[in-house]
């Protein structure tokens, strides 16, 4: 099984700067919210109230005290709350990183609850997040965001309306605000993860990821699945002035996932005549 590998910080990048990153107590989340802090940034992360200890101690361990605000993206006024309470903090707003999401896969037997919920913890909460976070950005000259989306996307996968038709939103939504705040010189972008270990991947591996990481790794390139520290780099660079010509555009980190075609690797398939 591959290992997670880690990443050097690029110094004071985000010095005197402050974000919020939505879903930062595990996961992609927590990997941009701990690197944010590597390079000079305050943040601020929310979470559902039971994760509240747990982020907390990981943080810590990590020698990082962020702002911690719990409660359900889905609520707007928790969302005005997060915003407001990360301003009241730290002074300012500079970046937003949408990520919180609800992994809800049901097909033919979802109801229409489940496409509600889908929707109002992820491209319903990112584009209220944008608008909140947006004004603030005005005021100290620009900004930028980070909308966390997914290979799912762009792909068709089986029984998984709900989280892909959620996810294509975020993709459209990422294009729109992009259009409209760029006059106001703050850019919007997303990434697009492939199979990342996260705690929901690893809980549908049942924790064995030395079995499972060759087995789901054939559908990307790199024959591996990725880390969330993997998915850190690329939205601290969309965030920074490194991408300062960059904005309504979604990178793939994806080792490959969305380039490879249904022979996969090769390593079971010949084309007909080869030898």
């Amino acid at each position: 099984m591959s290992t997670s590998p880690t990443r050097q910080p690029v110094t004071d990048r985000f010095k005197g700067k402050a974000a919020i990153v939505t879903g930062g107590t595990n996961g992609i989340g927590h990997a941009i919210a701990l690197e944010l802090p590597r390079e000079g940034a305050q943040v601020a992360v929310s979470c559902l109230p039971n994760d509240a200890a747990e982020g907390r101690a990981a943080f810590a361990a990590a020698g990082f005290s962020p702002l911690i605000i719990a409660g359900d993206m889905s609520d707007e006024a928790f969302c005005r709350k997060l915003v407001g309470d990360t301003v009241a903090q730290f002074g300012r707003l500079d970046y937003l990183v949408n990520n919180a999401f609800s992994f809800i896969a049901k097909g033919l037997d979802a109801t229409r609850a489940d496409f509600h919920y889908s929707f109002d913890v992820g491209p319903l909460g990112f584009a209220l997040m944008i608008q909140l976070a947006s004004e603030h950005m005005k005021k100290v000259g620009g900004g930028a965001v980070v909308n966390v989306s997914s290979i799912s996307s762009w792909v068709a996968q089986p029984n998984r309306w709900t989280y892909n038709m959620s996810k294509g939103a975020v993709t459209q939504l990422t294009r729109c605000a992009a259009l409209d705040l760029a006059p106001d010189k703050i850019r919007v972008n997303s990434i697009s993860p492939g199979w990342i270990w996260t705690r929901e991947v690893d809980k549908a591996a049942g924790g064995d990821r030395a079995k499972f990481d060759p087995i789901w790794g054939q559908y990307h390139m790199l024959a591996r699945m990725g880390h969330p520290v993997e998915m850190a780099g690329p939205a601290l660079f969309l965030l920074s002035d490194d991408a300062s010509f960059v904005t309504g555009t979604d990178l793939p980190v994806d080792g490959g996932y969305n380039g490879m075609g249904p022979e996969g690797l090769g390593q079971t398939t010949k084309i007909a005549g080869s030898k």
